[in-house]
């Protein structure tokens, strides 16, 4: 799959996959991974006219009832019906198609990427790689022990030809399993048994591993709602069942738009009217800047797995597949979060990735924006724990179902939280324990414990980042607001204040920032409280470096 243009094989890659030879070096040199991302995307597209057609045909059953009626009626009513479904049942399908071309390129690129960092480094250790990939000394740079640089560098360079390989096959396998649904049908009767609302993810995972794949293709073109938010179930099912819905989300806010738009008379019901209506608006140009993303080409390709267009509005989206990734990231944005925001959000999850890409060619990583929760709106709401609180066991069965769904080794895991979704992070993690190998606070007002052993994670996991002029270092209990204010005004205050044992204490218990915390700190730039993700700010490595693991 990985030599020519996308659908036209290269016989030299050993076929879709049905020969046991790698990828070869020049083969591998010249694929544009980019151009399966955009195939993936011409097959998405077609959705959109597979919709309106079956749109259609809902509109002829409508315009046949008034006027005729009887048995051949309810037959053709009928005969329209099941023509609609075979239509929508090709849905997943189709982003399936795109899933699977998206992952085949991303996989693709990082094998690239790692081709090139062991060339480059062959290179400057004194090497030649000729047009082949065969790996030689150059006479004319002469360097000791050049018989193990040289099969260290043949090694490198197989391992990025081994993981295209392996890639090309298992894509050209998926197509050809969609490709076999196509004669068999789509879809099948629906599984006999779901987990109750109290199955923990891996319960979930294990019901979903025992379905056949026309059963699962059934639960997410008939109850994509359930499968939308089920943690346990691939990214992949969940992807598709959300992108079904998202019309539908639309609509929800188009309709609550619709009822809010008449006016009251003027008083408090009028102006909240206009707060409510202004909330909606916001949300709705916020699922649409969503919708775009979700639509747009190029890698990494983003999977919907939560939307809820409720209140505020909820988002959860990833770049890049978390079941399939070595470094997995989630990140918790803080107070004023909401569907108007995800897409900013997002992008601040995207610039850790793109770091995680040049810090670390060839590895795979994913990070997801997980706005699941109810986020402070006002200083009075961000000035207690509730809403931090009552997201915690969402947070944890979020993570406990990356843990469960996901395919091989196990991944790296980081949850990162900022400002408010730093407390949120910690208490989830203090309450009911996170499924992370590290967590991360940047910008943080404390996260709801006075030490890192009360997080429950493993020594030298928890990392935090506090830029100097980040004003929630003011972010202080009024005690000791009151008791700093004092010793400013004595000879003594600034020896005294360095003394003081609650020094390090922050709105939300001990500053995570701080020595006396016990976690591990990584530097910031002075850029403010929402600078941590600025190009030039070494924050952003900091992070990058603790997805990675490094």
């Amino acid at each position: 799959m990985t030599g020519g243009a996308p659908g036209r094989p290269d016989p030299s890659s050993g076929g879709l996959g049905e020969g046991p030879a790698d990828v070869g070096y020049a083969q591998l040199w010249r694929a544009d991974p980019g151009a399966w991302s955009t195939a993936g995307v011409a097959w998405r597209g077609l959705a959109g006219p597979v919709r309106r057609r079956a749109d259609a045909l809902t509109a002829r059953i409508g315009t046949l009832r008034p006027g005729w009626s009887g048995t051949a009626s309810v037959a053709a009513q009928q005969r329209i019906g099941d023509l609609r479904t075979d239509l929508t049942d090709v849905l997943p399908a189709l982003f399936e198609v795109d899933q699977v071309l998206a992952e085949f390129g991303a996989r693709l690129g990082a094998a690239k990427a790692r081709l090139g960092a062991e060339v480059a480094r062959a290179e400057s250790g004194g090497l030649l790689v000729d047009r082949a990939g065969a790996v030689r000394p150059d006479p004319a740079r002469p360097v000791s022990r050049a018989g193990p640089a040289v099969v260290d560098a043949r090694a490198g360079i197989r391992g990025a030809l081994t993981l295209a390989g392996a890639a090309d096959r298992e894509a050209a396998r998926r197509l050809a399993e969609l490709t076999t649904a196509t004669v068999t049908g789509w879809v099948s009767v629906p599984p006999a048994w779901r987990p109750g609302p109290g199955a923990g993810p891996a319960e979930v995972s294990r019901w979903w591993a025992g379905l056949s794949a026309a059963e699962r293709r059934w639960l997410v073109g008939r109850e994509p709602d359930r499968i939308g938010r089920l943690d346990g179930v691939p990214a992949a099912a969940r992807d598709q069942a959300n992108r079904l819905l998202l019309g539908d989300r639309r609509e929800q806010l188009l309709v609550r738009r619709l009822a809010l738009l008449r006016p009251l008379p003027a008083g408090p019901l009028e102006a909240s009217r206009r707060v409510r209506l202004a909330g909606v608006e916001a949300a709705l140009r916020g699922l649409n800047r969503l919708s775009e993303r979700l639509a747009a080409p190029g890698l990494p390709r983003a999977y919907l797995l939560g939307l809820d267009p409720r209140g505020d509005g909820r988002a959860v989206v990833a770049l890049g597949n978390p079941d399939r990734s070595a470094a997995v990231l989630t990140y918790v944005p803080g107070m004023t979060s909401d569907l108007a925001d995800a897409p900013d959000e997002l992008g601040r999850a995207a610039r850790v990735l793109q770091r995680c890409a040049a810090l670390g060619p060839g590895e795979e990583a994913a990070a997801v924006l997980w706005l699941d929760y109810d986020a402070p709106d006002f200083l009075t709401e961000a000035a207690g724990p509730r809403q931090a609180e009552d997201a915690g066991p969402a947070l944890h069965r979020f993570q406990e179902g990356l843990r469960a769904a996901h395919e091989g080794s196990p991944a790296r895991q980081t949850v990162l939280g900022h400002s408010y979704g730093s407390l949120v992070v910690g208490a989830a993690a203090r309450d009911h324990g996170l499924s992370a190998d590290a967590l991360v606070f940047v910008g943080s007002p404390g996260v709801g414990v006075d030490h890192v052993t009360e997080l429950r994670m493993r020594a030298g996991e928890v990392w935090s980042s506090t830029a100097p002029d980040d004003v929630i270092r003011l972010a202080r209990p009024p005690d000791e607001l009151a008791r700093r204010a004092l010793l400013a005004g004595t000879p003594l205050g600034p020896a005294l204040a360095v003394l003081d044992p609650h020094a390090e204490r922050l709105w939300f218990g001990a500053d995570p920032s701080a020595p006396g915390f016990g976690g591990r700190r990584f530097p910031s730039a002075p850029h403010g409280h929402t600078g941590y993700w600025d190009p030039d700010n070494p924050a952003l490595d900091g992070m990058a470096r603790i997805v990675l693991g490094r």
